[in-house]
């Protein structure tokens, strides 16, 4: 099968969606499938990727770490008659997912499309940040799945919200794997020895984007109430970010800082390593699609604590392999982190067990022999004679372009002006 996947965000970008492309193409690839990505340029990029076309983009959009494919991409179709994709796998509703649905139509193939993000949890990045901007992109969202033959949702709960949003398209939950073998076994102890960390330390960490829709604000908050009254508490943090200084602050602030170790961005096998450098996985984002650093974790041995939300509920049984917390309180959250920590070993090496067994039962290769199925299934051209949904959903797109393009060319200007009345602080 030659599978086609356009997506707005692809390596050396560091996130959830480029993490999980890379995941499924390997995987396809291992069974002799043929995979050809469509994905901006990024800085960082290797030169001839194999298997990459690489589309002019706009870098750092609105001071963020992400790319914003221009429009325009004319050598596109000729790569494309080469390849002659079987299907077309788009991961974003909007700019190069616009080109996914003019190429499933045209070349009357199956369209599928992959749900990863609430992006209402993300118009922070685009200037003129509204409730009205929040209600248009869901809206959007769910106009678009509506065009695809198949939806993958990542987990149950995005599903359900799928579904209570308006999504008729057929859903599939098909999360994004892990790959067991690469998190089975780390240098936890070199690891602690290269940052300093005492070897009798209890560490607490955390791996992702270090970004405002994480909510890592209260996450540093909770850990630094937990450590304040346990002198060997250490967090370890990988991952880069607008936020990694004010979780800088909060540890100064209560004279932690020697104890806050952030690593930036790590590659394996380091990522590893940190991962078995840890004794727990902290985790309080409220805007994930599904539990992939969850998951990862697990596979390393670590129980989580984690808030109650859409990917975590998925993942973490409370009181089995972690803690799951209904509320977002810090001394609930710190208490949570007190109980794992005071547990007897017995007790402690139970949650790693069942962690590891919740790991096993997302395994990659189990992922994408669903995703597969899903592919074999669907028939070419069965959305090709729907012209008012198509006319309608790509005239909300082209608008959804040309707003996102009129803000980013105000600039900061007008954010200090009442022409958004309802904008969030």
């Amino acid at each position: 099968m030659n599978i086609l996947i356009l997506t707005n965000t692809f390596s050396p970008h560091v996130g959830g969606v480029a993490r999980s492309v890379e995941a499924f193409a390997e995987e396809y690839r291992k069974q002799e499938h043929e995979v050809l990505i469509v994905a901006p340029e990024f800085p960082g990029a290797e030169e001839n990727e194999a298997g990459v076309i690489r589309i002019p983009a706009i870098q750092n959009f609105n001071a963020s770490d992400f790319s914003v494919v221009l429009p325009v991409h004319p050598q596109l179709s000729r790569r494309l008659d080469e390849f002659q994709p079987d299907i077309v796998h788009s991961q974003h509703p909007f700019l190069l997912g616009m080109s996914a649905v003019r190429i499933a139509r045209r070349r009357r193939l199956p369209l599928v499309f992959t749900h990863h993000t609430l992006y209402e949890q993300y118009t922070h990045y685009v200037p003129g940040d509204s409730p009205a901007l929040k209600r248009f992109v869901i809206e959007l969202a769910t106009r678009y799945a509506n065009l695809a033959d198949q939806v993958f949702a990542p987990s149950e709960s995005i599903r359900d919200l799928l579904q209570q949003r308006g999504v008729t398209s057929p859903i599939t939950v098909v999360p994004t794997g892990v790959y067991l073998e690469q998190f089975a076994r780390g240098d936890g102890p070199g690891f602690r020895e290269q940052l300093g960390i005492p070897a009798q330390a209890f560490v607490v960490g955390h791996l992702g984007r270090l970004a405002p829709e994480k909510n890592l604000p209260f996450l540093t908050r909770a850990v630094a109430r937990f450590a304040a009254d346990h002198p060997e508490v250490h967090f370890l943090v990988i991952g880069t970010g607008p936020s990694e200084q004010r979780m800088r602050e909060i540890f100064t602030r209560t004279g932690l800082d020697d104890r806050l170790h952030i690593t930036g961005i790590l590659q394996q096998p380091a990522l590893t390593d940190a991962l078995h450098a840890m004794d727990l996985f902290a985790f309080a984002s409220l805007s994930e699609t599904q539990g992939m650093v969850l998951t990862e974790a697990m596979a390393a041995g670590l129980p989580v604590i984690a808030l109650d939300a859409s990917g975590a509920r998925e993942v973490v049984r409370d009181q089995q392999n972690g803690r799951l917390l209904q509320t977002q309180s810090i001394p609930a959250f710190s208490a949570a982190l007190q109980w794992a920590a005071n547990l007897a070993p017995d007790a402690f090496q139970d949650l790693k067990n069942t962690a590891l067994r919740t790991a096993d039962s997302f395994s990659m290769s189990r992922s994408a022999d669903k995703a597969l199925s899903c592919y074999a299934s669907l028939e070419p051209g069965s959305h090709a004679d729907q012209d008012n949904s198509w006319q309608e959903a790509m005239t909300a797109i082209k608008t959804e372009w040309n707003i996102l393009k009129s803000m980013a060319n105000a600039g900061e200007a007008a954010l200090q002006t009442d022409l958004f009345s309802g904008k969030e602080k």
